[in-house]
């Protein structure tokens, strides 16, 4: 899905003009993946423009930036006015929100500690990830010859640019052979996350997902999809999955802030379920779009960009 200019991106502190936005070509994270980010929504909700769980968006991105021992020369609170500012500058009601955080010009070696530390915020039209019949339909997926990487290797919690490379071979390899996206498992052959989603089952009633353990991203749709599925009576297990699972599920979806609520039709070109959404998947995405779209808020999850 191509990116559709818009006029400003803030850049360290300031507004640029989009076509201004430049880095150097000798920056670090261009030879060394040394970049964290996070895909933020925001909504046109019925009640306004609002920005999705953009506390917990920009809290996740700290993280990761200090596993990888940096820190961000600005505050969440700094960052997340900034967000605003972007998208009020640009004068959008709805957009997808990317903050990266990035080594910049400085020492050409592996060592990142002579390079600056630059931060950016990006806002953009963007529509349904995996395409609109994605979300009514599903998607067909396959289980990727790709592993996620083992423990004590690339850290699964933190959302890098360098932790992508892989997630592109998954896609690719995916797209290739005619499937929408790709399961990676960890490991040990467990189930793990897709290129960019967190991964659920439903089996008997009974939702599954796995864990922190088998190298996936802690996803904030997928803390908001457990919390959901929790309060409307829906049990859940965060377990390791055999891959075999993936084939006796009654229903499967991936959750994530570009994917959100995406059923899974087919794995390895054999059906889940009866080869549609299941019930479970339909009210899980019933609830999430009812904040999301609705602005039915009782979580206080929706931040509001324009003043009523």
């Amino acid at each position: 899905m191509a990116v559709k200019k818009v006029d400003t991106i803030w850049m360290n502190g300031k507004l640029v003009k989009w076509d201004d936005a430049k880095i150097h070509v000798l920056s670090h994270v261009i030879h060394y993946g040394t970049s964290w980010f996070e895909g933020i929504r925001c909504y046109e909700t019925a009640k306004g423009s609002a920005i999705f769980r953009l506390d917990k968006h920009m809290h996740r991105l700290f993280d990761s930036v200090k596993i990888y021992r940096t820190q961000i020369p600005y505050t969440q609170e700094q960052l997340e006015q900034a967000a605003l500012e972007t998208i009020r500058a640009n004068t959008m009601r709805a957009c997808y929100i990317r903050p990266v955080v990035y080594r910049g010009y400085g020492d050409v070696g592996v060592n990142p500690l002579g390079c600056p530390v630059d931060v950016a915020i990006a806002v953009w039209e963007w529509g349904a990830y995996l395409g609109t019949e994605a979300l009514t339909d599903g998607i067909d997926v396959c289980i990727s010859t790709w592993n996620r990487p083992a423990p004590n290797t690339l850290p699964a919690m933190a959302k890098a640019g360098g932790n992508y490379i892989l997630s592109q071979l998954m896609k690719l390899e995916a797209v290739q052979a005619g499937y929408s996206e790709a399961i990676a498992l960890d490991v040990s052959g467990n189930l793990s996350e897709g290129s960019g989603e967190n991964l659920f089952l439903v089996l008997n009633g009974v939702i599954h997902t796995p864990p922190f353990a088998s190298s996936l991203l802690p996803g904030i749709t997928r803390m908001t999809i457990i919390q959901l599925a929790e309060e409307l009576g829906y049990k859940i297990k965060e377990m390791t999955i055999p891959r075999e699972m993936v084939y006796i599920a009654d229903e499967m979806f991936f959750t994530g802030t570009a994917a959100e609520v995406t059923p899974i039709r087919s794995v390895d070109k054999q059906k889940v379920g009866d080869g549609k959404p299941g019930p479970v998947t339909k009210r899980l995405q019933q609830a999430f779009f009812d904040v999301v779209k609705n602005g039915n808020d009782p979580h206080k999850w929706l931040h509001f960009v324009y003043e009523k």
